[in-house]
């Protein structure tokens, strides 16, 4: 354990603090045991760490562990949190639960069992506690975290301070909103940049490198996280890339079960759930015509790449500039909730409509709707139902 309170200590020297994510102000961490899930280089360590460096105790009180640790090999979790507690341990901060196997029944019998120890844990996007072997979902409270917003985004690469804009405000007075922001700076000056590699942090570490790296993340999701989360074979990860290969391809796409399964070699029930795993690991995004109680087995209408970088890490040629549009503003509105498909209108969000274009798009599709809103690329302030396409980034 000696070595592990190195690494701890080493880590909370090392993590900046400069810049921080929005989930940092939203999160309660009075609660005991609180989950953090998201895709691969979201940035959930830098956030747990972060709150470990300024909230917490530098000493014996505080660790940091990632369950991947070759450690957790010769050692239960459950051993490792007793043997912590005994010695002084209050807070345990756990990185990477999806990849200790026993992770979610060894953690509720931990929190069962150590009533003053407080527990802060991240794992995979493909964490579902009410389908985890232990009973976590009434003890654990879970966050998400998503990939940068394009608010972020610019308070991340040009050390501004801009706030969130909740969505009734942005319908409702979206024109202001864009005036002050474009005050302070000029948003569409730094639009292309983040739609093709401003999702993740790490773009920082070096940009060119970026798309590389997010499609070898993505591989590493599927080949490591995948496995260790859902008991699937190597030939169905196959399976699997051959689809994302296909959606990558032809996004948006419309799925037509019978004949993809045919293609692939895999039945309609197993395509669906291969659907599922792909959006479960933040690749894709799927658009459905009814969100209410979305069975496992239903096909989606519509698929997206989960984020506009995507597509240009993943696809051959250029993206069209309308599929990146529409991923974008599906990406950075579908944190508040899921936007829904319809026949009326590109996108369909609580009671409002949504049509995304070009600087010239116009309301005559939607304007016999009501609610409805024309969301425009290449303007930098709206006017009435037309908003400025980037400042649906600033929504979080």
């Amino acid at each position: 354990m000696e070595k592990l309170f190195q690494k701890s200590y080493q880590k909370l020297y090392r993590v900046p603090t400069q810049f921080k994510r929005y989930l940092a102000g939203k999160i309660d961490w009075n609660n005991r045991l609180i989950g953090i899930k998201g895709a691969r280089g979201a940035g959930k360590t830098t956030l747990l760490l972060q709150y470990a460096k300024e909230f917490l105790p530098q000493d014996n009180q505080t660790l940091y562990a990632s369950l991947d640790d070759l450690y957790f090999t010769e050692n239960s979790l459950v051993d490792f949190a007793e043997q912590f507690f005994i010695q002084g341990g209050k807070y345990l901060l756990l990185d990477e639960v999806h990849r200790y196997r026993n992770w979610s029944q060894e953690l509720k019998n931990i929190y069962d069992d150590q009533p003053d120890l407080k527990i802060v844990f991240t794992g995979s996007s493909l964490i579902h506690l009410n389908q985890a072997k232990g009973d976590l979902s009434r003890r654990a409270v879970m966050y998400e975290l998503s990939g940068l917003s394009f608010r972020e985004f610019l308070n991340f690469t040009r050390g501004s301070d801009f706030e969130p804009i909740s969505f009734e405000q942005l319908l409702e007075n979206h024109t202001n909103h864009a005036l002050q922001i474009v005050e302070n700076i000029r948003p569409l000056a730094h639009f292309s940049d983040f739609l093709e590699y401003g999702y993740y942090p790490y773009f920082k570490e070096a940009p060119k490198l970026y798309h590389q790296k997010l499609s070898e993340t993505i591989s590493l999701a599927m080949s490591i996280d995948l496995p260790s989360s859902h008991d699937i074979s190597f030939g169905s990860v196959e399976k699997i890339r051959l689809l994302l290969h296909i959606i990558s391809e032809s996004v948006p796409f419309k799925p037509n079960i019978s004949k993809l399964s045919e293609r692939i070699g895999i039945s309609r029930n197993s395509l669906v759930q291969f659907i599922r795993y792909l959006e479960d690991i933040r690749v894709i995004k799927c658009l459905y015509a009814d969100t209410k109680g979305i069975g496992a087995l239903q096909k989606p209408e519509k698929i997206y790449m989960h984020h506009p970088n995507l597509q240009y890490a993943l696809a051959t040629e250029n993206p069209n500039i309308g599929n990146v549009r529409e991923s974008f503003f599906i990406n950075q509105l579908g944190v508040l909730g899921p936007l829904k498909y319809t026949h009326e209108g590109d996108f369909a969000f609580k009671d409002s409509v949504f049509e995304i274009g070009g600087r010239g798009k116009t309301n005559n599709q939607v304007k016999h709707l009501d609610n409805s809103y024309v969301v425009a690329d290449g303007i930098e302030v709206g006017h009435l139902h037309k908003i400025p396409l980037w400042l649906f980034g600033f929504l979080y």
